[in-house]
């Protein structure tokens, strides 16, 4: 929160409801449902341990299918949820960034497992004078991306080639007047050389 400016700082984390076959698809084809099923649960918890309750920002859950809004029995009861809506990533995203209340918005996944309180921070830090971050994936996709939001909220997902190593450089292609920021470059669990790493650091 940021008192003296009236608006309040928003994390949302973009989740799906833990159902087989639904989540990691990817990640599924290499290591099996079952199991990936297991780390998206996993490190879903661990991200939300670890942001999920900081009092300089207010952490929302986006939530698919729509009709897991109502589903109290996998995100922590007190946190709010909200439908993502259909489309596609980018779609969804930017629903979110045009609805959220007033205030920067920071949005990050649940496949990351490095996401911490101190790297959030440096994200909305990035915003008090950028108009947008992203946290860059080995991929070339993104483990995070923010808009400040003000004065007007940028479209900002239009044409980008999701689910490839062009995706940051599409989405930065959108933002040519305005001022970025790049955060830490983390690692994607989305194969199953991704899985193994991380099991050999997690010592899972």
């Amino acid at each position: 929160m940021t008192p003296e400016r009236g608006y309040t700082n928003w994390l949302v984390v973009m989740s799906k409801a833990p159902r087989m076959g639904n989540v990691k698809t990817r990640l599924a084809r290499d290591i099996g449902a079952s199991e990936a099923l297991r780390f998206y649960k996993t490190n879903t918890g661990e991200v939300l341990r670890n942001v999920g309750d900081d009092p300089r920002w207010t952490t929302v859950i986006a939530a698919a299918p729509d009709s897991a809004v109502l589903d109290t029995g996998f995100w922590p009861g007190q946190m709010p949820r909200v439908p993502q809506g259909e489309g596609d990533l980018g779609t969804r995203m930017d629903r979110v960034m045009k609805t959220m209340p007033p205030g920067p918005v920071v949005l990050i996944g649940c496949d990351i497992p490095n996401v911490s309180d101190t790297r959030i921070a440096a994200a909305f830090k990035a915003l008090s004078n950028h108009d947008a971050v992203f946290g860059p994936a080995e991929d070339g996709g993104y483990w995070l991306v923010g808009l400040k939001r003000f004065p007007h909220v940028r479209s900002i997902f239009d044409n980008v080639r999701w689910s490839t190593e062009h995706a940051l450089a599409d989405t930065r292609a959108n933002l040519k007047d305005a001022r970025v920021a790049l955060l830490d470059t983390l690692p994607d669990i989305d194969t199953g050389a991704d899985y193994a790493r991380w099991k050999e650091t997690h010592g899972h």
